[in-house]
């Protein structure tokens, strides 16, 4: 079977899907490990028998709905390659401007205290993209000296996930920076220590946020991503709340963060596009100041952010409520 031909068969196996000849595509490169400039004037080079084998039981996964991330195992994200497992959240482009949002921040911070580390927590981090992101570019751009990188504690749920996490955190971080994190188990902030004043300045997450009922039609297209990491309304206790909007884990979240963030610290969120300005009304309720909503690249709405309150008194969270404030 020559390149062509591949593509060829992927073309009649996947012709009810969305975008065959990609997938074709980021199987071959993937298989053979090479680029799309040598797919393109190669086109009669020859597969292996293994590399063939490979390429057809791909192609029947994919022909099952199976999502390619989850077939070849990895998803390039702001310009890394990072492994993802079924347990994780496939990392959209989307959420690259998160992780541009919190850049952003972390520069402002710098500048309005320029001998002082941030400290920042991925929360709901899953494959680790956007903390790891996060790191990397700071780093890379050279946004803030070397020597004071964020302090970055990614926390999730899931312990399989927070592996993933830390494989990727190892694989793609430099020393210096693997050097600045953390890794907590934790149902949101449940199980994390607090301190007085607060732990973290800016908060980043990308929390699960679609409603329970579009949760499960999104499911049946067959992508098989954890029904976790989307559905939105899913309360303490694990069971399904009687919301339906894919705000209940945002309440509780933000509710809690104001109790982890240090005087004038930042939540970043990621909310989609409908429901961005929900979110943003659910911070002010709480009394979130400079709330702000954020565009993607195709001008969706996407990103909030709020600042915490100098003073922060005692908790107000209403578990399982639909209601803010």
């Amino acid at each position: 079977m020559t390149i062509q031909q591949a593509k060829a068969l992927a073309l009649e196996k996947l012709a009810s899907g969305s975008s065959p000849l990609l997938d074709a595509e980021v199987f071959l490169k993937w298989i053979l490990k090479r680029d799309k400039t040598f797919l393109l004037f190669h086109r009669d080079e020859l597969l292996s028998p293994a590399q063939e084998q490979q390429f057809r039981s791909c192609i029947a996964k994919r022909a099952e709905g199976l999502p390619v991330a989850y077939i070849t195992g990895t998803k390039e994200f702001f310009g890394l390659e990072f492994k993802v497992t079924p347990d994780v959240l496939i990392p959209k482009p989307d959420t690259e401007i998160l992780v541009e949002n919190a850049l952003n921040f972390i520069e402002g911070k710098f500048r309005a205290n320029p001998c002082k580390a941030v400290s920042v927590c991925d929360m709901c981090s899953g494959s680790g993209c956007v903390g790891i992101s996060i790191l990397n570019e700071t780093e890379r751009r050279n946004i803030i000296p070397k020597e004071l990188l964020p302090r970055m504690t990614f926390a999730d749920i899931s312990g399989r996930t927070l592996e993933t996490a830390r494989q990727n955190a190892n694989h793609l971080l430099s020393s210096r920076a693997l050097s600045r994190i953390s890794f907590v188990q934790t149902n949101l902030f449940e199980s994390m220590e607090n301190t007085r004043g607060g732990r973290f300045d800016i908060i980043v997450s990308n929390p699960p946020y679609i409603p329970y009922a579009e949760t499960k039609e999104l499911l049946k297209d067959g992508r098989n991503e954890p029904e976790l990491a989307l559905c939105g309304d899913i309360g303490a206790d694990g069971t399904v709340s009687g919301c339906g909007d894919g705000l209940e884990i945002i309440r509780r979240l933000a509710s809690q963060a104001q109790q982890f963030l240090r005087p004038q610290g930042i939540l970043i969120l990621e909310a989609g596009e409908y429901n961005a300005q929900k979110a943003k009304d659910t911070l002010d309720a709480l009394g979130f100041t400079d709330t702000k909503l954020f565009l993607d690249l195709e001008g969706q709405l996407r990103n909030v952010s709020g600042t915490a309150c100098a003073h922060k008194g005692k908790r107000t969270e209403k578990r399982d409520s639909c209601h803010t404030g």
